[in-house]
């Protein structure tokens, strides 16, 4: 579940624009990952154990893409995958 591909591209080229759609793009890719988390959730029977595998490969994809910002995804998407859990299972 790696969301960033390199683009075979030098970044250092790469205008605003570029940059912002790149960007928007990742984050797009990331928010799908989210979701799809939360359908595996609600709409399967796969086991909590395989579930957390998925949480822990987006987790991942996080710290990379957002190192700063782990906290807010411990409070966003990990408690919404509990909370989803807690509701559907």
């Amino acid at each position: 579940m790696n969301i960033l591909q390199s683009g075979g591209y030098d970044k250092g080229m790469e205008t605003r624009a570029d940059q912002i759609e790149r960007e928007t793009r990742y984050l797009r890719d990331f928010q799908s990952c989210a979701d799809d988390i939360s359908r595996l959730i609600v709409d399967t029977d796969l086991p909590w154990v395989d579930i957390t595998i998925h949480i822990e490969h987006l987790r991942d994809e996080a710290r990379r893409l957002f190192p700063q910002k782990m906290d807010l995804f411990e409070r966003i998407y990990v408690h919404r995958f509990q909370r989803l859990h807690a509701q559907w299972r």
